[in-house]
Order: C-alpha cells, then sequence, then structure tokens
C-alpha cells in the first residue's frame, strides 16, 4: 500500500526544547493538509524504530504508532520518497496520511453531514490492516 492513515501518538506529552513546546497545541494551530515531515530516531532510548512526526513549523507533535514505525522506518530507510500531510485529532490521538513514491498524499473525502450526533468510532474510518503493511 504506497498511501495509508497512520496514528499519532504521544501528542499530550511536553517537547523536550527549550520552549517545551505543546504538541496538542502545534496540531491544533495545523490545517487538514499541512504538510509534515518524518524523523527516523535510532538512538531513541525507548524505541530505535521510533518515527517521529514534526509539522510545518517544525515542531514535534509526536511519534507514528510503534506497530507502524517499523514497517515506515524501513521503507525510508531503503530511500523511499515518503510524504506526509496533517489529517485531523481525534480524543489523545492525530492522524496523518502518509504517501511513499514521491507524490503527495490525498485526504480522505469527508463523510456526509449528519442531522443526529454520530459516536466518534462511527465517525472515523481508518484504512485497513493487511500482510502489506508488516503489521
Amino acid at each position: 500500500m504506497d498511501e495509508m492513515t497512520l496514528a499519532v501518538v504521544g501528542i499530550d506529552f511536553p517537547n523536550e526544547d527549550k520552549a517545551r513546546s505543546n504538541r496538542r497545541f502545534e496540531l491544533l494551530a495545523s490545517a487538514a493538509g499541512d504538510p509534515v515531515s518524518l524523523r527516523l530516531e535510532p538512538r531513541n532510548r525507548h524505541d530505535p524504530n521510533a518515527v517521529a512526526v514534526f509539522s510545518a513549523r517544525d515542531v514535534q507533535v509526536g511519534y507514528l504508532s510503534a506497530e507502524r514505525a517499523p514497517m515506515v522506518g524501513a521503507r525510508i530507510r531503503r530511500g523511499e520518497a515518503v510524504a506526509a500531510i496533517h489529517q485531523g485529532i481525534r480524543g489523545s490521538v492525530a492522524y496523518i496520511r502518509v504517501r511513499f513514491g514521491g507524490r503527495m498524499p490525498t485526504l480522505p473525502e469527508m463523510v456526509e453531514a449528519r442531522s443526529e450526533p454520530v459516536a466518534p468510532e462511527e465517525d472515523f474510518h481508518p484504512d485497513p490492516d493487511g500482510p502489506e503493511w508488516g503489521a
């Protein structure tokens, strides 16, 4: 799969920069479709497969989930071109859209407006898991 939605975790932890920048605030200041960058952190003391996610303003907003980071990191290390955009936030997790192969990812179509409230889990449809992801 060359385009997928990925979870960004750790959005409520403060960054360790001098300003102790706020990840959630940075995400809330980002619009759907804003570019984000992915950076490998092989020296990360908690996870050598960690992939950090940075906003368009170069503020860290979190990490890819531990389930997906090894697969994404392996593709980046192989030299595959990757582009990513901010997709949105739901609760304590942010979502980005990632595309391998050199083109920009596309945002999924929005769900039609509904007249009655919908539980959050009914309104979000992540990409299906599959063996091609390495999960």
